[in-house]
């Protein structure tokens, strides 16, 4: 069974935040609420949202620069909410990188159909460079580079020693892809490593520590075999 989609719902009515919600638990998606838009843009991180349902009206940040601030570094997929039916507000919202905009009241059908509308349109770019002279993967938030052994997660360089950096562009360079420990061994250690599987298990904790599971992608186990790459879409 594949990973729930996560949808960030950011309403300062939380009566209508929590119907919202409802629909979409029944749709089997995963959902977090927020009632202001400091709160959103940290939950756009710490939740790692699939998409974000996005009212307008919201205390502190309206959802205007919280579209600005999510688009200036995220792809991630909003859906703009408001009670609002002018034009200049609906072409406003998608000038700032909305990708729909539904007014209130809404019909609860209409919304999930817009959700999983926008879902389907919105696939991760990854990038697998075949290029003996320049080996690198790229995923969003995620490059590695096996040309000059850098990491670069979420704009900033990760120190890693080889062997992690190896391992997480193998997985990488192959998404979807299940390994058992004993291939990563041979693959990245060599057949006359000496060492045991312990040793994959504890690089895969170390990566771990240093990347955090993203909306499109994250390092998984697969519980008596070993681990792959997922690619969420």
């Amino acid at each position: 069974m594949g990973l729930k989609q996560k949808i960030l719902i950011v309403d300062d009515d939380n009566n209508i935040a929590e119907l919202i919600s409802l629909y979409l638990v029944k749709e089997c998606f995963e959902t977090l609420i927020v009632n202001d838009g400091e709160s959103a843009l940290a939950a756009v991180e710490s939740f790692q949202p699939n998409l974000m349902l996005l009212d307008i009206m919201l205390p502190g940040i309206d959802g205007y620069q919280v579209c600005r601030e999510v688009r200036a570094k995220s792809a991630l997929p909003i859906i703009m909410l408001s009670a609002k039916g002018e034009i200049f507000d609906k072409v406003l919202g998608l000038e700032l990188g909305a990708d729909d905009y539904v007014e209130k009241p809404f019909d609860g059908k209409e919304l999930i159909a817009r959700v999983k509308a926008v879902l389907r349109r919105y696939k991760p770019v990854v990038t697998v460079s075949t290029d003996p002279e320049e080996r690198y993967v790229e995923y969003p938030d995620l490059t590695i580079s096996l040309t000059n052994y850098s990491v670069v997660y979420k704009g900033r360089s990760i120190d890693m020693p080889p062997k992690e950096l190896e391992l997480l562009y193998f997985l990488a360079s192959t998404p979807n892809h299940v390994y058992t420990r004993e291939q990563l061994l041979d693959q990245i250690w060599g057949y006359e490593y000496l060492g045991d599987t312990r040793t994959v298990d504890v690089h895969i904790k170390r990566l771990r520590e240093k990347i955090s599971d993203h909306a499109q992608w994250r390092l998984a186990t697969i519980w008596g075999i070993g681990y792959k790459f997922e690619v969420i879409s």
